[in-house]
């Protein structure tokens, strides 16, 4: 989490072997466990190619996962979830990525999105020029809200989900706790995907065992 920053500019480096492997593994695994169809889509220049994705500074994105599943109101927050940890997973594998909801060609993923799918989103992926820049945080205090004092694993979920990206690095979130409930708010255009990016951070943080989420 740590290491895993943003990244736009990506080397012409093909995805082969074993990291394309694992990646294929790990899209297969969060689609039997969430019902979704997220696809690893490589050597395709045309989603990030035109004027779309010169706005957004994209350069040499051949890879991508396309963030697909059944139309529902918690489809963004299951997609950040597990786009998110598909995120990570490359970031171990020696990979980079970004987030991106507008800038690309939604018309050339060469993806299949079947009656009753939505395509919600893409992650550019690949072998980047950098390694990105950490994104600036908020203080804490104003990213949570808790009764008395903050347990161990809460502060280890917070340091994680403040690591986590959000729609434009505005951390419009706010996580409180009451005993061992806690609950996530978030704000904005894309609330639906940070939510379920920043369930995920907080969870690898926290420990599942030590706490129960509460619908906000």
């Amino acid at each position: 989490m740590k290491k895993r920053h943003s990244v736009r500019q990506y080397r012409k480096q093909k995805l082969e072997g074993e990291p394309l492997r694992a990646l294929m593994e790990e899209v297969s695994l969060c689609n039997r466990e969430s019902g979704l169809h997220i696809q690893l889509v490589t050597d395709e220049p045309e989603a990030f190619g035109g004027l779309l994705a010169g706005y957004g500074s994209f350069s040499g994105v051949e890879n991508y996962f396309a963030l697909i599943g059944p139309k529902g109101k918690e489809l963004d927050a299951q997609l950040g979830y597990y786009g998110e940890r598909l995120v990570l997973k490359a970031q171990e594998l020696g990979l980079n990525t970004c987030w991106v909801a507008v800038t690309y060609r939604k018309g050339k993923c060469r993806c299949e999105v079947a009656p009753g799918e939505k395509l919600v989103c893409v992650i550019a992926l690949g072998y980047g020029e950098n390694e990105g820049v950490p994104h600036k945080n908020r203080p804490m205090e104003e990213l949570c809200q808790v009764e008395g004092e903050k347990p161990e694993w809460f502060l280890r979920g917070m340091e994680a989900a403040m690591l986590a990206p959000t729609a434009l690095n505005r951390q419009n979130f706010l996580i409180s706790l009451v005993g061992n409930r806690v609950r996530l708010a978030c704000k904005g255009t894309y609330s639906g995907l940070d939510s379920g990016i920043l369930r995920y951070h907080f969870e690898q943080g926290a420990g599942t065992e030590n706490f129960v989420w509460e619908e906000a």
